[in-house]
């Protein structure tokens, strides 16, 4: 490894410092679910249920049309990463559903 002197140029040009270490902005922690918002989301979902959009998704993941409930959701949400994500959620929600009723038997 090369000594690393004061140089004009270069990879390692200019005065030495050393780095100002600042605290991380706010903004870097938006969007972290946190517990509180975690519980209420789950109270709000089980008191208000599906919305219509994502009852019809269900209802076509049921019958193995994935690829027709993600053009469906695609439509209705305006984003295909959004679509992917919920679709990923109505797929986990039916699972849930079902390990349930195994339970339940």
């Amino acid at each position: 490894m090369a000594i690393r002197y004061e140089m004009a140029v270069g990879l390692n040009k200019g005065h030495k410092v050393t780095k100002n270490v600042t605290k991380p902005r706010p903004s870097r922690r938006k969007g972290i679910q946190h517990k509180h918002v975690k519980f209420i989301r789950d109270i709000v979902r089980e008191v208000v249920g599906f919305a219509p959009y994502e009852r019809r998704c269900m209802e076509l993941l049921k019958v193995s049309r994935d690829k027709r409930a993600l053009k469906f959701i695609k439509k209705r949400l305006g984003s295909h990463i959004r679509a992917k994500r919920k679709r990923e959620e109505m797929q986990g929600v039916i699972q849930a559903m079902r390990k349930a009723q195994q339970q339940h038997k």
